[in-house]
């Protein structure tokens, strides 16, 4: 499980250190291979353990690719999907295209999910987690997501 967030730096390489606490459960479990993709609705990527990413393809291969929204869906986290290993110092090298569609630059945020991690410009991510304060401030919610009776 995966939880925080990290302030990184990628080097002119493209490379950023994974933090030591996740790397242990990233190797143990997935030799320290991981799949990295776009984000559907924000400026961020997706970075995801192997063995989390393997139910995800096998989530979208049974949805009908007749329907428009599943093959956008399927071209974009499919298309964009970028398999990489850590290497012995924890570090993972992000494609240029990955890097360009989140538009990150020497500053990111690696942004614990749970089953995922998110990767932001860190800039974006402030802005991010500024709109979204002010979103739970004004109450604007989302009309069919059942948070209602969640509490902390």
């Amino acid at each position: 499980m995966f939880r925080g967030a990290s302030s990184l730096s990628l080097d002119d390489k493209g490379r950023f250190a994974v933090p030591t606490k996740y790397r242990e459960p990233l190797l143990s479990e997935d030799q320290g291979t991981v799949i990295c993709t776009v984000a559907l609705n924000e400026p961020c990527l997706w970075l995801y353990p192997l063995a989390e990413w393997l139910e995800i393809e096998c989530r979208l291969a049974k949805v009908s690719n007749m329907n428009p929204r599943a093959r956008r869906m399927q071209r974009m986290l499919l298309g964009n999907a970028t398999e990489y290993q850590l290497d012995k110092n924890g570090r993972i090298l992000l494609a240029p295209s990955l890097r360009a569609h989140a538009e990150l630059g020497k500053k990111i945020m690696l942004v614990g999910l749970m089953n995922k991690f998110e990767i932001w410009d860190e800039a974006r991510w402030h802005e991010q987690m500024r709109q979204d304060t002010e979103l739970e401030r004004l109450g604007d919610f989302e009309p069919n997501l059942d948070l209602d009776n969640f509490t902390l």
